[in-house]
């Protein structure tokens, strides 16, 4: 790493990458890079000093890009094998490494404080990163979102050694990683055009605990059925809402609030109240304080950061609230996320009717999980399904919305839609709690959504 001048990076406009692409533009070395398509947040890496292009070109390459003896060439798995540009990058002999390799080299020169899972990781390392930033302790961090605290992804303090990384398992990127503290949220079967079967998801999970420092601490969410392995000496914890070693109690829920007392084997913590005030961020902020205290953070300044949390882009964010109408965005696009993040709101907006737009991601997701999307969906009162969302994969013969339709619940109002007729058909519907779900691209859709409900319910 010494020797490097320049980083190219291939995926460059995903949201991890370009949390790595900010941090080596702070380290004053020459950042370039490839994307399909040109994004708000290719445009303000731009801006901030980074040479973006959107055609796979090798010619294309910024000429401080092209010698691979100064060169780190960083990708997403998410790129096809037959990548012209990393394919001229491997056969010119140039040192090419996956997102999670160079994490992976930041988590053994610094404390890494990671959080794996298949669902919550992104809001309880943002919650974890804003705690610790917010503290005397400081931190380094690596989202898998947009904190809407510092709108970005990625934060820098050249004097703290601690380092927040949101751990992924697609691709079994989480291997590369070495943490000194670790949450594990939820092992939710996914991804399994990846790894196969359940029992591979698992066992990723049971390598990943051997990856903890000895000097370390496995934080695990109570009840997981998974093997742990973590190294001798490493300190083990577990959470939950209602018990656990670390636990909330004293819980009250009501009048757009949400506070609850912190049982914690690190020091009680009393009258917590969650800046993003749903019920599910209980459990993400029992997870994020277990890692604020394991760092050093002290009971009032944990008590400040919960309190001024404002949340991360696309997780639960709330973009209109009132009487009248609620339209909130979030990013969940796994059943068990699907079905939390129902419940929440549910919880929170006691007695409202929820109507759901849901775009399935991935059509190997909805095979592999129509069932279980239909059980979690057909808790609302209303959905919209709209077409899968392909990202990176083909189609398949005889997937589609429609699998997820036939299974949801027989008496509930339910349309299958495309998106050129979302907004028509949301207009001549009785909404109140609107949900926009899924990690497609219909979140682009929502401030066309709010225009519309602003204008329906006369909303100034």
């Amino acid at each position: 790493m010494q020797t490097i001048k320049s980083v190219y990076f291939i995926g460059a406009g995903g949201i991890g990458m370009s949390a790595l692409e900010r941090y080596f533009l702070s380290q004053s070395l020459f950042v370039g890079g490839y994307d399909r398509t040109e994004t708000p947040l290719t445009k303000e890496l731009i801006r901030e000093g980074a040479d973006i292009h959107y055609t796979d070109d090798v010619d294309a390459i910024p000429q401080a890009c092209r010698d691979p003896q100064t060169t780190l060439v960083v990708y997403t798995p998410a790129v096809p094998k037959d990548h012209r540009e990393l394919t001229w990058f491997r056969q010119a002999g140039f040192e090419v490494k996956k997102r999670a390799e160079v994490l992976g080299y930041l988590t053994r020169q610094m404390k890494g404080l990671c959080v794996a899972g298949t669902h919550g990781k992104t809001t309880t390392t943002a919650m974890a990163a804003h705690l610790l930033h917010e503290s005397h302790v400081g931190c380094n961090a690596f989202l898998g979102g947009i904190a809407k605290n510092y709108a970005t992804n990625y934060l820098l303090d050249n004097d703290s050694d601690f380092v927040v990384i949101e751990a992924d398992e697609f691709d079994r990127s989480f291997h590369h990683l070495q943490p000194y503290a670790s949450v594990i949220t939820s092992t939710d079967p996914d991804h399994l055009d990846i790894y196969g079967t359940k029992e591979a998801y698992l066992e990723s999970f049971t390598h990943y605990t051997s990856l903890i420092r000895p000097d370390g601490a496995l934080i695990v969410h109570k009840n997981l059925k998974f093997k742990e392995a973590p190294p001798t000496g490493t300190r083990r914890f577990d959470y939950g809402r209602d018990a656990g070693d670390f636990h909330a109690e004293n819980i009250r829920i009501g009048g757009g609030r949400v506070c609850f007392d912190l049982i914690s084997p690190l020091g009680n913590i009393s009258e917590i109240e969650l800046g993003v005030p749903v019920s599910i961020n209980i459990e993400n902020g029992i997870a994020a304080i277990a890692l604020a205290q394991i760092a050093g953070a002290t009971p009032d300044e944990i008590r400040e950061g919960m309190k001024t949390f404002q949340g991360v882009d696309r997780r639960f964010d709330f973009k209109m609230k009132s009487d009248k109408v609620v339209l909130l965005s979030d990013y969940a696009h796994h059943p068990a996320e699907v079905r939390q993040s129902i419940l929440s709101v549910r919880e929170v907006f006691d007695g409202r009717r929820i109507t759901g737009i849901f775009q399935p991601h991935l059509y190997t997701r909805t095979r592999d999980f129509y069932r279980e999307f239909a059980e979690s969906l057909s808790l609302l009162d209303e959905v919209i399904l709209l077409d899968i969302y392909p990202a990176r994969e083909l189609p398949i013969e005889g997937v589609s919305s429609k699998l997820i339709y036939d299974h949801l619940r027989a008496d509930m109002k339910k349309h299958l839609c495309d998106k050129s007729a979302l907004l028509p058909l949301l207009k001549q519907e009785e909404t109140d709690v609107v949900m926009v779900l899924g990690a497609g691209d219909v979140d682009a859709m929502v401030p066309q959504i709010a225009q519309m409900l602003k204008e329906k319910y006369n909303i100034i």
